[in-house]
């Protein structure tokens, strides 16, 4: 008997990742994104010290359960004062590096879930 796993009908799916970059349908991106089942944008971040809770509203904006944070090759916390925006409503955030965010977003998506990804890269 095979086994597959399925993904749904999710528009963007992770194809493969490190912390320099991500293929994502068979595209590479090098800048920051934000990418969902059925929603990808860059994200304008050029780093992880140069965060701001307005990069966490527009994160908001889309609703999502659960927001999974990929600081890079390391993990890196940002301070509560910068994901208000998103705890205050409930959404829930988890931070990692940037390839164990996208191997999480692959269980998550796959589980319907409406989950964000917002990928740093060094």
């Amino acid at each position: 008997m095979k086994f597959q796993l399925d993904f749904g009908q999710a528009s963007y799916q992770i194809q493969r990742y490190d912390s320099q970059s991500v293929t994502i349908n068979d595209k590479i991106y090098t800048q920051s994104i934000i990418v969902m089942p059925e929603y990808l944008s860059e994200w304008a971040v050029k780093d992880f010290n140069r965060l701001e809770p307005d990069h966490f509203q527009r994160l908001r904006a889309l609703c999502p359960e659960v927001v999974l944070l990929g600081t890079g090759a390391a993990i890196h916390f940002p301070t509560p004062e910068l994901l208000t925006p998103l705890t205050h409503d409930g959404i829930g955030v988890e931070v990692m590096n940037t390839p164990a965010a996208c191997r999480t977003y692959m269980i998550l998506m796959a589980e319907g879930r409406k989950v964000a990804a917002a990928l740093l890269f060094e």
